[in-house]
């Protein structure tokens, strides 16, 4: 029995013919996004803020600014409410009281808790989250920092296991994955916690990981044809490791979409960032990184020495498969 394939061996697309409309869209996208992030922010949860978090599941439908009517009469704040996950799922973010403490937040919990529950009766409490302003402070600058010297860490070791331009390809390729999802949480306005760090930091790994195998393969062609043209020889690595990257980024597509429609609302977030980033990431590793190579000046000669370069096989090389492009 053949093994089934999803990628015929003979595979031939121009992917680099459309790299400039690509690049030019990518880079639009990512000024979007910084720009959202920065006048709009993020809806930081309370991992980041500070403060309680309610989560309550309804008996029944309500519109959230019923909710959110009940929750101000009590005089607790400026309260945050919204739905996740089913439309009977409302999340209550509450900000810490300004004396009383650890007692002062559970009874205000207590006192939303209630109003609920004699607003809605057979309203139910999924969870009551606190944490600290301190706390939160140390969360969000280490999740920060936990983000960049990730990014760095692994420009530096694609800088060291290849050549720098192909360092500069993978740092712009993982901003260019980290920025679109922030901006996609800042347009949704989602709840971004610790959750969606975790996410962030998966993502970066996942495309790092497709970036350097597509990488490889062009360090290997550069070596073998060493006389073919730049474009025809991305377009020849980006072809010969399209099977591995379609069947690795579908699996997890698939995966990731049940988790979706049909996970807990707990992980929401996290699983509709990991499979945004799935599939950014997907994309920067053809149409960001490869590019990128071609405009730092990227040749046949890269990764030949001069000893190689003026030996007697300098005149041998081979000149490689003539594409299709």
């Amino acid at each position: 029995m053949r093994p089934l394939k999803l990628i015929p061996d003979d595979t031939n697309l121009d992917f680099l013919r459309w790299r400039t409309l690509a690049m030019g869209v990518s880079v639009l996208l990512i000024i979007a996004s910084i720009a959202l992030v920065a006048t709009r922010g993020l809806n930081l949860g309370v991992d980041f803020l500070g403060g309680q978090v309610v989560r309550v599941t309804l008996p029944r439908q309500v519109a959230v600014e019923e909710v959110r009517r009940r929750v101000d009469a009590l005089g607790l704040g400026d309260a945050a409410v919204q739905q996740f996950g089913s439309p009977r799922d409302v999340s209550i973010r509450l900000p810490l009281p300004a004396t009383g403490g650890e007692e002062a937040a559970n009874a205000a919990a207590d006192r939303v808790r209630a109003a609920l529950t004699r607003a809605f009766p057979g309203a139910k409490i999924a969870s009551v989250d606190t944490v600290s302003g301190k706390v939160s402070g140390e969360l969000f600058s280490k999740g920060a920092w936990a983000l960049a010297l990730a990014m760095l860490g692994v420009s530096l070791y694609i800088w060291f296991r290849f050549e720098w331009q192909f360092g500069v390809g993978a740092l712009f390729s993982l901003f260019h994955d980290v920025a679109l999802t922030l901006g996609f949480f800042s347009l949704t306005w989602l709840e971004f916690d610790l959750n969606i760090v975790a996410a962030i930091l998966t993502i970066i790994g996942y495309s790092l990981n497709d970036t350097i195998v597509v990488y490889d393969r062009v360090r290997e062609n550069l070596r073998k044809y060493r006389r073919m043209e730049i474009v025809p020889l991305l377009n020849l690595s980006t072809n010969e490791t399209l099977s591995r990257t379609i069947v690795t980024s579908l699996s997890l597509i698939m995966a990731l979409t049940a988790l979706v429609v049909l996970g807990p609302a707990v992980i929401f977030g996290f699983s509709l960032a990991m499979l945004l980033g799935i599939v950014i990431g997907t994309y920067s590793s053809i149409y960001i990184a490869n590019p990128i190579l071609i405009w730092t000046g990227v040749t046949g000669a890269t990764f030949v020495t001069d000893r190689a370069a003026t030996g007697p096989a300098a005149g041998a090389e081979r000149v490689g498969p003539r594409s299709k492009s």
